[in-house]
């Protein structure tokens, strides 16, 4: 077995304990000691987590509350300008958190159709959606490095958090993603992500580090070229949030940053 479909099956296995943790006691950064998403020295709960990487509390309490999970490094969805009537996509949705602040906002006129890899958030995500009446929203298995389950040229914005470090190749999520969204400048996405002050070499790559948001990470100009490999024009960075100092195996020392970034669809 590949070091990638390891690193794949292990972010499936960790994903799915955080899903069936209903009392926040994991998230994404439990996985290392060192985290991504903040300081891990104390525990918080996910809604004080969310409001810190930029939740507006009415928007949390907006949505069902077992899909807040205190996952993510920032809110994309702040961004977004979504409106009445839009075709959305979100990314590694995990227990719908975004989904659902989208759903509200594009009404039954528009679409929320979220995508992950882990049966038991996407169990989680549709047990919300149901119970709560949500009917504008969908949920959907897929592998976003390799083939995201929505038809081309069909949706007005991407969204995901603390998400895409996660796949290896980023490139193809980025190109994935181009083909979805609505060309002639219509089609934009919106996503917030980590990035590192230095890359982690493949042979020192830890896989618990890479779960937790860390040793995946692109340095900040190799994930907006990835963006603009794809196909994508007009790419800039909305917001900037200085994270942990992390470790690695070596006891080198790198930096771990929250970015928000933008780009269009010609």
């Amino acid at each position: 077995m590949s070091k990638q479909s390891n690193i794949k099956n292990k972010i499936i296995e960790q994903y799915g304990k955080i899903a069936s943790a209903d009392d926040g006691s994991l998230s994404c950064c439990s996985t290392t000691s060192s985290g991504c998403c903040g300081t891990t020295e104390a525990l918080i709960s996910p809604i004080e987590s969310s409001k810190t990487i930029g939740y507006d509390q009415n928007d949390l309490n907006s949505v069902p509350q077992s899909s807040i999970l205190g996952l993510g490094c920032g809110n994309p969805s702040t961004f977004a300008h979504l409106k009445e009537g839009d075709v959305v996509v979100d990314l590694g949705s995990g227990a719908g958190i975004d989904v659902f602040i989208a759903a509200n906002i594009v009404k039954n006129e528009g679409r929320v159709i979220g995508i992950d890899i882990t049966d038991a958030m996407l169990e989680k995500a549709r047990r919300n959606a149901k119970i709560h009446g949500y009917q504008n929203v969908e949920f959907r298995k897929g592998d976003i490095e390799e083939k995201i389950p929505v038809e081309d040229n069909s949706v007005d914005v991407v969204i995901s958090n603390c998400v895409i470090n996660l796949t290896e190749d980023k490139v193809n999520t980025f190109k994935e993603i181009h083909r979805i969204l609505k060309p002639n400048g219509v089609g934009r996405l919106i996503i917030s992500d980590v990035v590192t002050s230095r890359e982690v070499e493949k042979v020192l790559v830890n896989e618990d580090n890479w779960c937790g948001c860390v040793d995946g990470a692109l340095t900040k100009a190799n994930y907006l070229d990835s963006i603009k490999k794809a196909g994508f024009t007009n790419v800039e960075i909305l917001e900037e949030r200085p994270g942990n100092v992390v470790e690695d195996s070596e006891k080198k020392t790198r930096n771990i940053t929250s970015i928000t970034v933008k780009a269009i669809k010609n």
